[in-house]
């Protein structure tokens, strides 16, 4: 058994864990944070994506002792005071799930991609998520709904722009229509 120490969602959790215990299953099974799902314990789907240090992984291809001393953030520590994200927001205004289960992975990709790329465009935006895989939506109501969180968080004073280009941000467009592009 190996000890860690990690801090999840704001709470510190110290637990003695096998190392070969994947972040995904500590997060789950033993801290009952069961917002990030497993989808296939490969690394293919992305569901289980979580933010390790600033940067997002899948947390089936992460031990939980290379948490050890780190700050994970997981879907469920993102809302504040009950308050859901801009980017959680706009996938539930948009449509962005259908079942849901790969939707947390997709936030938190989406949300990454945010972070480095305030105003993306829907083709910056299927790159960033085909990582992540989704058999129900064809992913065009994803895409919108991440564009139309840029746009939010455009308008709300994180980002200086002009009205038109904060309304084709919202809006999902660039002068046109969204781009009819094959799923990521």
């Amino acid at each position: 058994m190996t000890h860690i120490k990690v801090h999840v969602d704001g709470t510190t959790y110290e637990d003695d864990v096998e190392p070969r215990l994947l972040l995904a299953h500590y997060l789950r099974d033993r801290l009952g944070l069961t917002g990030t799902p497993i989808g296939c314990d490969t690394s293919n789907c992305g569901t289980c994506t979580v933010d390790l240090d600033g940067a997002t992984v899948k947390s089936c291809s992460v031990l939980a002792v290379q948490a050890d001393g780190g700050e994970v953030t997981t879907i469920q520590g993102l809302a504040k005071d009950g308050e859901w994200t801009a980017l959680q927001q706009a996938f539930h205004e948009h449509h962005g799930l259908q079942c849901g289960y790969c939707t947390p992975g997709m936030i938190m990709a989406a949300r990454d991609l945010l972070r480095e790329n305030p105003l993306p465009t829907p083709s910056d935006v299927r790159q960033a998520l085909e990582g992540n895989l989704c058999r129900c939506t064809g992913y065009q109501n994803i895409v919108r709904a991440v564009l139309a969180a840029a746009g939010q968080e455009a308008t709300s004073g994180q980002q200086t722009l002009s009205g038109h280009e904060a309304t084709s941000a919202a809006q999902g467009t660039s002068g046109g229509q969204l781009t009819k592009e094959a799923p990521a």
